[in-house]
């Protein structure tokens, strides 16, 4: 498969100001377009913020009007948007992400599973993995916390189910006072991220907002970008900036490659890798 330009918006993300995030998310999904990107990653709750308390009033189903206008923004630039929104399900509320083709179409939706404890107040625990295949590629969308290591076995399931990329809208958070000179962020992803692209040969990205965080159980922490781009053989493409005003769309580009195996031709394939797991 050729390889194409993908960017990674790391956009500010502010709670409850649906209108403010929105118009923001249009804009990098426009200057993605003018960047000759085929697809854009935007961040996890782009819409009224990871964890804000607003959700339970400003979630939308899905398909919606807040997933309408990102459709409407994706077809419009004529590329895929992979974002992350906060979706109303009966009485429920769901931290979900999309992966939104280039006629506006919703190709794939998934509810994140590794739900944070601070958090499972708020959002439903997701019900269901599943990947779409695209002319980009075999695609996956785990949002944040489901590529923990100690979760890692979402990323797993999507490898084996033949996803190529792993593209993970995400809200990368740390007290007010933390340090990036003294204590560099990232590691964690670093970690997971490439023990995927090492076994499986894929393109992982995650890409968080910036900005402050207002309201709700980390009121007071910092959104810092530092948004992530790993390919096979687990080589840092990009690692964006931090800061919570480290706002920018970011392009690397990516070249998705054939899965390493298929059905129980993986245990083989990934034991040559090194990995003994189930």
């Amino acid at each position: 498969m050729a390889a194409y330009r993908l960017g990674m918006a790391q956009m500010l993300v502010e709670g409850g100001r649906i209108e403010a995030n929105l118009a923001r998310a249009e804009a990098m999904i426009a200057r993605a377009a003018d960047e000759g990107c085929q697809i854009v990653v935007l961040p996890e709750c782009l819409d009224v913020g990871w964890t804000s308390p607003s959700a339970r009033e400003l979630a939308q189903p899905i398909p919606g009007p807040t997933s309408d206008r990102l459709a409407a923004a994706a077809a419009g630039a004529g590329l895929n948007v992979v974002a992350g929104l906060t979706e109303r399900a009966d009485d429920r509320v769901y931290n979900a992400s999309v992966l939104i083709g280039p006629t506006g179409d919703i190709l794939l939706r998934h509810r994140k599973v590794n739900i944070l404890s601070i958090a499972r107040d708020l959002y439903a625990v997701g019900d269901s993995v599943a990947v779409a295949e695209t002319p980009l590629g075999v695609i996956g969308i785990p949002i944040c916390a489901d590529n923990f290591a100690s979760s890692l076995a979402i990323g797993h399931c999507l490898a084996r189910m033949g996803a190529q990329m792993i593209l993970s809208p995400c809200a990368w958070a740390m007290p007010a006072e933390h340090d990036n000179q003294a204590e560099p962020y990232g590691q964690t992803w670093l970690t997971s991220f490439g023990e995927l692209a090492r076994l499986y040969d894929l393109t992982v990205v995650g890409v968080s907002n910036v900005g402050w965080i207002a309201g709700g159980p980390w009121d007071g922490r910092k959104c810092i970008g530092c948004s992530l781009a790993m390919g096979p053989g687990a080589e840092v493409l990009l690692h964006a900036p931090y800061g919570v005003d480290a706002e920018g769309l970011f392009v690397v580009e990516v070249e998705p490659q054939p899965p390493i195996a298929h059905g129980t031709d993986f245990a083989a394939a990934l034991k040559t890798r090194g990995y003994e797991g189930p």
